[in-house]
């Protein structure tokens, strides 16, 4: 079940310096990248491991990369460490006690595509993080892996560190973009794709930290034994941040393919005794939840999450019990995505805003049958519509819980109704008392 590969030496202390990174076999396969393969060979290398983008949509990084154009232009490689999904703590580990193994994933990924340019892209808050990585990639140029003709091969590579200041929204490649440019952190509208005019317009290839963090491990062991773990089509092994209801949250690395069930009750320990899952998220607050009856025996990869409806995301899972109200929960998410909203687009800008206002009248008792179809509607309006998915990362999961739990939904808004029409039969009373205890004016 558990297959350790990114978090291997994870505990080992010391791993975020070279030198112990380097006695584990560190940089041993971005020597080989560059002193013994072609550029063409690397990105071959890739494209037959399967390696797909682990951070949200699970697209094949050997196509994207297959996408830049070839020739002697700047070209540029962004590591996307703005993880600021719900949810989301894998990259966070990674980047704090294994750097290395990122900017080695950054100058293999580079090699394979001919950027001369590399970006890490983190999250601001992600302070000692950014500190430890920073630390990392001073080493890197130290010992003649990053900067002019790298292993006299006569390959260059500069790599910054960029912080982010805190936007959501930046974690969507093309706004992430227009942030690394200094503009406003906005989303663009495609096409044009990154591959061909993304940062300064020149050929881009963005990938999650835990993506660059497999390139390593593919050129390392080689892809036939890279293939060896996963599911028919999700090959490889994925951290999974498991967070909610459960004994013991944290990160865990597991063969995709592996159920639901074996991560969150054999490695999470499950729900407190005497409680049962109601539902969970996938894939982080922007997936469609699945109910515990139809989710948990499911296998954790790409297509199987697709295929029940949902998806695998960030590879987040968020565990909800049956202590917990629904309400409450969607309201939460809704206020979160209408304040990350960068309010370009209006589906997104007004969608979040009356999801936030249908829902506290729902959890306030205000709320009639109708409102309940116009906020199912809302989501529907929002899906499929936006410049980019920040719009769908409310729709989606609000508009699964109102499919699957819409009774909850109602029982919610007629017990806060009834709360309200007890208050005010009790007001007069409670008016006459005070009359009384003051005496005739």
């Amino acid at each position: 079940m558990t297959t350790m590969r990114l978090l291997k030496d994870i505990d080992e202390p010391g791993l975020a310096t070279r030198e112990v990174y380097e006695r584990l076999g560190g940089y041993a396969a971005m020597r080989r990248a560059v002193t013994e393969m072609e550029p063409d060979e690397v990105l071959s290398q890739i494209s037959e491991s399967d390696v797909r983008g682990r951070g949200g949509a699970g697209f094949a990084m050997g196509k994207k990369a297959g996408f830049i154009p070839k020739g002697d232009m700047d070209k540029y490689l962004v590591c996307n460490a703005d993880e600021s999904e719900p949810g989301a703590f894998k990259d966070r580990v990674l980047i704090q006690r294994n750097p290395h193994l990122l900017v080695e994933g950054c100058i293999i990924g580079a090699r394979a595509i001919g950027a001369n340019k590399a970006f890490i892209y983190i999250r601001g808050e992600y302070e000692l993080q950014g500190d430890i990585l920073e630390a990392a990639v001073a080493e890197a140029y130290a010992a003649g892996y990053l900067g002019r003709d790298i292993l006299d091969q006569g390959f260059d590579l500069d790599l910054v560190v960029h912080r982010g200041a805190g936007a959501y929204i930046c974690g969507e490649e093309t706004g992430l973009l227009d942030s690394l440019e200094g503009k406003r952190g906005n989303p663009r509208l495609k096409p044009p794709f990154p591959a061909n005019a993304g940062l300064y317009q020149g050929p881009t290839l963005i990938n999650n930290v835990e993506t660059l963090c497999n390139v390593p491990l593919v050129i390392g062991m080689g892809v036939e034994e890279y293939r060896k773990v996963g599911s028919e089509q999700s090959k490889g092994t994925k951290v999974v941040s498991v967070s909610g209801n459960v004994q013991r949250p944290g990160n865990y690395e597991v063969a995709l393919g592996t159920t639901i069930r074996e991560i969150v009750y054999d490695l999470a320990g499950g729900p407190l005794e005497g409680r049962e899952i109601k539902c969970f998220f996938p894939g982080g607050s922007s997936a469609p939840v699945l109910t515990g009856d139809e989710g948990l025996d499911l296998a954790y990869d790409f297509e199987t999450m697709a295929q029940a409806g949902s998806m695998l995301g960030s590879g987040s899972i968020i565990v909800v019990d049956d202590a917990q109200p629904l309400v409450p929960l969607a309201l939460r998410l809704a206020q979160f995505y209408r304040h990350e909203s960068c309010g370009k687009c209006t589906p997104c800008r007004e969608g979040t805003n009356w999801t936030v206002k249908m829902l506290e009248r729902v959890d306030s008792g205000e709320a009639t049958p109708m409102d309940l179809e116009l906020l199912q509607q809302v989501q529907t309006n929002i899906e499929g519509n936006c410049l980019c998915v920040l719009g769908d990362a409310m729709a989606m999961p609000i508009g699964s819980m109102l499919v699957k739990f819409r009774s909850e939904f109602e029982e919610h808004a007629e017990r806060a109704r009834m709360r309200n029409d007890a208050a005010l039969v009790e007001q007069p009373a409670v008016e006459l008392a005070a009359a009384a205890q003051v005496g005739p004016a």
